[in-house]
């Protein structure tokens, strides 16, 4: 096992965030990994560029998938979360929190936290 890291573009608020660090501790705890540090960035490392040049058009997908509704709070930023997993277990992990951040369904639905996996 070694340590392998999950990261999300979210436009999220506290709240937003908090539930997907939620979602993201239910896929850990049902596998074998253990989650080892989290960091929530408003500017990328390395580049210096601001979360929200890289993930403005999560803003712009609320506007799409909530009209009429305020952003909020609601601001890009970028998670990443630090995992001691297997290469399967992380991709099992990865796998779940996708599916379980905006459930595909047969009707038009809208993201409650609109988000890209990274």
């Amino acid at each position: 096992m070694r340590t392998r890291v999950v990261r999300f573009g979210l436009y999220a608020d506290e709240q937003g965030l908090a539930w997907v660090k939620g979602l993201v501790a239910d896929a850990v705890g049902a596998r074998s990994a253990r989650i080892t540090g989290e960091s929530v960035l408003w500017t990328l490392p390395g580049s210096g560029m601001p979360t929200a040049e890289m993930y403005d058009f999560l803003a712009e997908q609320w506007d799409i998938e909530h009209p009429g509704e305020s952003g909020g709070a609601r601001e890009p930023v970028e998670l990443r979360v630090r995992l001691r997993c297997s290469l399967r277990t992380w991709r099992a992990i990865r796998t779940t929190v996708i599916a379980t951040l905006c459930p595909e369904g047969t009707g038009p639905h809208a993201c409650r936290v609109p988000w890209m996996a990274g």
